[in-house]
């Protein structure tokens, strides 16, 4: 008799475990029906893919993918549940792509093309081929446009300072200025001075290829942030390769040394609106 209760008492356990189970399954089956598998495939124009380009999307898939970048066939497949997303598809050496992407859920597999313009990438449409000697600075309020050189650079004081490359696994030994000694002799509000409203002044930094990055005045003043940004000119005591120079911005205190822009041709200071 004790035998029977206890088998009873073990099947109901069982069949109570499925029946709380099964709607945990009926919605995620539900979930799986709903979602639909979308191929972004990403071309530039004349159809060839574009392997590396950055895919946003807002909202974000449910779960979001860790890499969202387009595969070597210019490819990148998501799954979304029904409705109005928005999309933008970035490259370096190609204009932002902005688009809205409809998700029904009842389409099964399908494809998006994305085609890539090439332009400014992101990046300052450059008006013309820039020197790589040179590099172009302004800095707000003032309008003129300085000519910085070699020679302007080395009557400015050095400075070395080592950054880790997360690529290679190394660290990289730099010289070259302080961003803020320059910016300094032409007329940038540092030190005591950066205060107010002149805490709102950026700084845009450009490659030859359009690509920038933006730092807060603040971030390149040595009085009111730890770190360094340098404009460099040589790594591990020579001169920088014509992949990384002549003209190169480092900052030790990135953890990703993606606002590093290299060929460095154009420096702006501007006020933010």
């Amino acid at each position: 008799m004790q035998i029977c209760l206890v088998l009873t008492l073990a099947m109901a356990g069982v069949a109570s475990a499925q029946t709380a189970a099964a709607p945990t399954q009926t919605r995620a089956a539900t979930l799986a029906s709903e979602l639909q598998r979308v191929v972004i495939q990403v071309n530039d124009p004349s159809g060839a893919p574009v392997p590396g380009a950055f895919v946003r999307v807002a909202p974000a898939p449910e779960p979001k993918p860790e890499n969202m970048q387009t595969d070597n066939k210019g490819q990148l497949t998501l799954e979304f549940k029904p409705g109005r997303y928005s999309m933008v598809v970035t490259m370096q050496g190609f204009s932002m792509n902005k688009s809205q992407l409809d998700v029904t859920g009842s389409e099964g597999r399908r494809t998006v093309l994305v085609t890539l313009e090439v332009g400014r990438g992101g990046g300052v449409l450059l008006q013309s081929t820039p020197d790589p000697n040179v590099i172009m600075l302004t800095v707000a309020p003032f309008t003129e446009k300085f000519r910085i050189t070699h020679d302007d650079l080395n009557g400015l004081p050095r400075k070395s300072v080592v950054a880790h490359n997360p690529h290679s696994n190394a660290d990289e030994k730099y010289e070259g200025v302080l961003l803020a000694e320059l910016l300094g002799k032409y007329g940038a509000p540092l030190g005591k001075e950066l205060r107010g409203g002149f805490l709102s002044y950026y700084v845009l930094a450009v490659g030859a290829d359009g690509y920038s990055a933006v730092y807060s005045l603040a971030e390149v003043d040595p009085s009111f942030h730890p770190g360094d940004v340098i404009i460099a000119d040589t790594m591990d005591g020579k001169p920088l390769d014509a992949h990384a120079g002549p003209f190169r911005l480092v900052c030790t205190e990135d953890k990703r040394p993606a606002r590093g822009v290299r060929n460095l041709v154009a420096i702006e200071v501007k006020a933010a609106p």
